[in-house]
Order: structure tokens, then C-alpha cells, then sequence
């Protein structure tokens, strides 16, 4: 329940957030908001050795953000799934704590660019400098670190029976 949780909070805040704050090509917030793209990290823990429920959390998830936000069916799910996938694998060769939900986070944010940023390469969609790839995700960092950090702080003080995993 409390995944779902996250997830509802996670996409309406993008909505809300996107809508007052500026949102154009040349004209970011420095609180641009990703929350819905880092629910893999922060929801993990939830559904440990329970991958295939995961992942078709993150599918899910997916398909609801493209529906509401982007106009792109199935984008973000394939997107949340392959971020999932790199989730599961960084969680059991790494580990999971405070610093490194933080260095997760970031690497999210700077892959889900990179990704945007190669698929309108490919299908020469816009028109696209490196710089502007670098605006967006220096654009994105603070908000995502500090809404990552207070979500993991609250589940941090959760009781165990809602935790599948200890949290450091």
C-alpha cells in the first residue's frame, strides 16, 4: 500500500508542480520536477525478492504518467521498466542507504536525459545541443534530491512490518 502511496503523490505532484512552475525550452525552473521517473528508486525496497511485482508496478506506473502527462503511451513505462531493471541490479551488488538512494537519484536523472535526449536524436524530432541537455538536468537535480530525501526520511521512520528491507 505504501508504494502506491508514493506513486499517487509522486505523479500528482509532477502535475501540480509543472503547472506553476516554468516550463519551456529556455526557461527551466531549477525546480523542475521528476518525481514519477525516481519512483524506482525509492519504492524498491517494498517489493524485495518480489522483482516481477515490481516491475509491473513500474509498468503501470508507466502507462498512467504517459496517459495523464506526455501523450507518449507505453514511453515512460518501457523507460520506468528499463530504470527498474538497473535499480534491481544496483540494489543487490551495492546496497541501499542514504547516500546512495542520493548518487541513484542523480544517475536517474541524468540517464532519463540522456535516454529523452538519443530518441530525439534518432527520430530528429527538435533540435538538440548539448547544452540544453546539460540545462535540464542541472535544472532537475535540486528539487528530485530534495523530494527523494524527504520521501526516504519518511520511510525511514516507518514501522518494520511496512519494510521488506531494513533502510540504513
Amino acid at each position: 500500500m505504501i508504494p502506491i502511496v508514493i506513486i499517487i503523490i509522486s505523479i500528482l505532484l509532477d502535475g501540480i508542480l509543472t503547472n506553476i512552475l516554468p516550463y519551456t525550452v529556455n526557461n527551466l525552473s531549477i525546480f523542475t520536477p521528476m518525481f514519477t521517473i525516481l519512483i524506482p528508486i525509492i519504492i524498491y525496497p517494498f517489493y524485495l525478492k518480489e522483482e516481477k511485482k515490481y516491475l509491473i508496478t513500474l509498468i503501470i506506473t508507466g502507462i498512467i504518467y504517459d496517459i495523464f502527462y506526455t501523450n507518449l503511451l507505453f514511453y515512460n513505462a518501457i523507460v520506468l521498466f528499463l530504470f527498474g531493471l538497473i535499480i534491481i541490479k544496483l540494489y543487490k551488488n551495492i546496497g541501499y542507504n542514504y547516500i546512495k538512494v542520493l548518487v541513484y537519484s542523480i544517475l536517474g536523472i541524468v540517464l532519463y536525459e540522456l535516454f529523452n535526449t538519443i530518441i530525439i536524436l534518432i527520430f530528429n524530432l527538435v533540435p538538440i545541443t548539448p547544452y540544453r541537455v546539460l540545462y535540464k538536468i542541472s535544472h532537475s537535480l535540486l528539487l528530485n534530491i530534495i523530494y527523494i530525501s524527504i520521501i526516504y526520511l519518511i520511510i525511514k521512520k516507518l514501522p518494520k512490518k511496512y519494510k521488506k528491507r531494513r533502510i540504513n
